[in-house]
């Protein structure tokens, strides 16, 4: 037993894949995870998406089986979460607020000087008026667009370099109906809206814009640039479709 218990220790765990499959006519993007401690599979459906958890050495087959069983719950579940995310959000104290995949507990404080600071998952806020919502929400909006500075300007470094290409310009923008955009003059155009989703969705938008610097069009040979830098792009792609620009 101990023996057992030390391998499953020093089993590393795999890294989570990005995959896409088709339940009840529609295509569900979703995150896999493999686990040596885990003996059965598990459905976690939350503001991320379905994030699916099975043993390490379980068959694709085998996976593919139970989430078809389950699709009827996979679908109505997603829908529910979907269903979620286009209420209005709330801006007030100990409200939820999504950022790079994760939850920020919402604090509004009493402050002469408006300022926003993030500390272990609590996004702490100083206005004048507590109770003043539209104040509450031009804080966090600012703080988010200057984390979305921070995020995009890391991501388009990195993968303008791996994709070989040179945006000239990176501008914020707060588009109601488009996550991003490229203009034949080599401006990348990202919502700052996008700091709120996970980092793999921030990843493949910052992609699939840099993708433009080199094919100007949704061509076959476009989508082979976005998928030579990101090999899941379709299942990203999918993901990114359960999200709503217009909250």
């Amino acid at each position: 037993m101990l023996r057992k218990l030390r391998r499953l220790i020093a089993t590393p765990p795999s890294a989570p894949e990005q995959r896409s499959i088709e339940l009840s006519g529609q295509m569900i993007p979703y995150t896999l995870k493999r686990s040596a401690r885990r003996r059965s599979v598990g459905l976690r459906i939350d503001h991320r998406g379905l994030t699916v958890s099975v043993p390490l050495r379980a068959t694709d087959t085998w996976l593919h089986g139970v989430l078809r069983e389950r699709a009827d719950w996979v679908v109505d579940k997603l829908g529910s979460w979907q269903s979620r995310q286009t209420v209005t959000q709330t801006w007030a104290d100990g409200e939820a607020l999504p950022f790079q995949g994760e939850t920020l507990t919402l604090r509004v404080q009493l402050g002469r000087r408006p300022s926003a600071s993030l500390t272990e998952g609590v996004l702490t806020v100083l206005v004048a008026d507590p109770d003043n919502a539209a104040a509450i929400e031009r804080v966090v909006t600012a703080w988010y667009r200057r984390q979305a500075v921070i995020l995009f300007e890391e991501c388009v470094a990195f993968y303008a370099e791996r994709m070989g290409v040179s945006p000239k310009e990176v501008k914020l923008t707060s588009a109601r109906t488009r996550w991003g955009s490229c203009t034949s003059r080599g401006v990348v155009r990202l919502n700052w809206r996008l700091v709120r989703l996970s980092l793999d969705l921030v990843d493949y938008v910052v992609i699939h814009e840099l993708a433009h610097l080199r094919e100007m069009n949704h061509s076959a040979a476009f989508w082979r640039v976005v998928e030579g830098a990101c090999p899941d792009y379709a299942a990203r792609r999918q993901a990114l479709k359960l999200h709503h620009l217009a909250e």
